[in-house]
């Protein structure tokens, strides 16, 4: 029988603010969980960095979530904002498209809280790991409270199959 090999990948803060577990979000798609384990932040500002190093799989139309897959295949979903599909991409300003290689740090976009708040949506901003799971990983998020963009947030372990 083959031993799997466990994967480590370090996550990154994407955006600067406060970090909250993903149960007390204010949408039950996140709060329950549906696309997977991660965390959530209440940004203080617009700036988006890339929280892993890999490939920009996908950029939503309305330019509110970012798609990210590693080398080793995790997938990492930024979700920008709740319901923040219904702006179009107003307020929102994406530096990356899909397909492109990104490193853990790189500034990929802006999005203007000011905007997400005129409009009545909620800023909380998410980020999860729809194949966590399937991967049978585990994620160790290292505190919760303020934090800095690009500062280390979590690690996953997770199987690199």
């Amino acid at each position: 029988m083959m031993k799997r090999k466990k994967a480590q990948v370090c996550i990154h803060s994407p955006i600067s603010g406060e970090i909250i577990p993903l149960d007390s979000v204010p949408d039950p798609v996140f709060s329950r969980k549906v696309f997977g384990e991660g965390l959530a932040i209440i940004p203080v500002n617009g700036d988006i960095y890339a929280p892993i190093t890999g490939t920009v799989l996908q950029i939503s139309e309305a330019k509110h979530s970012i798609a990210i897959m590693t080398e080793e295949g995790l997938e990492v979903l930024l979700q920008l904002g709740l319901e923040t599909e219904e702006l179009n991409g107003e307020g929102f300003h994406i530096l990356v498209k899909p397909g492109e290689k990104i490193h853990a740090r790189d500034h990929i976009g802006i999005f203007n809280l000011s905007i997400l708040e005129e409009r009545g949506k909620e800023i909380i901003s998410v980020l999860v790991f729809p194949n966590l799971e399937d991967k049978d990983g585990e994620i160790m998020v290292k505190g919760f409270g303020e934090v800095r963009a690009g500062l280390e947030i979590a690690s996953i372990n997770y199987d690199n199959k």
